[in-house]
């Protein structure tokens, strides 16, 4: 052929030839370049089926990322409410322990203070039972003194 595609720096030789051979190397041009564009073509579609499936891929994650931020916002929230569920136990039950020590911090005192009556009661007591003892001996004493003397009329020595 006269005209060729030639393999160094892709140029095309174009020699003096004739007509015809001019038509098959357009006609041979014509075909390289559509096989070109075939190829391009398919680079395009292998690209874009590429990038489909990348974007596709990336899609699934950004969704399974965001379900996943869902989920730990929701545990988050739970443990939140949890926590102010047991601090609120937690007062309340602190409330009701310091209620209950005043109460018998109360009753300590109530019963000091009866312990301290009981206390005077019984030193009371203990003085009037010294002085009925001590009543209980004169007159014992006084009884059993010579002076002493008996219904009938006699006196009894001791």
């Amino acid at each position: 052929m006269g005209a060729s595609f030639g393999t160094e720096d892709n140029l095309l030789n174009f020699n003096r030839s004739s007509p015809s051979d001019h038509g098959k190397a357009v006609l041979n041009l014509v075909f390289q370049a559509a096989e070109l564009f075939s190829g391009m073509e398919e680079q395009v579609r292998e690209t874009e089926a590429r990038s489909q499936s990348i974007s596709k891929d990336a899609a699934e994650k950004v969704k399974l990322a965001g379900k996943r931020a869902e989920a730990a916002e929701r545990a988050q929230r739970e443990v939140i409410n949890e926590t102010g569920r047991k601090l609120q136990d937690a007062s309340n039950a602190l409330k009701n322990a310091q209620a209950r020590i005043e109460a018998a911090e109360d009753q300590l005192t109530a019963l000091e203070f009866r312990a301290q009556s009981a206390e005077v009661q019984l030193h009371d007591a203990k003085q009037a039972l010294l002085l009925v003892e001590e009543a209980i001996r004169k007159r014992l004493l006084s009884e059993n003194s010579p002076s002493f003397e008996k219904q009938d009329g006699f006196r009894i020595e001791g």
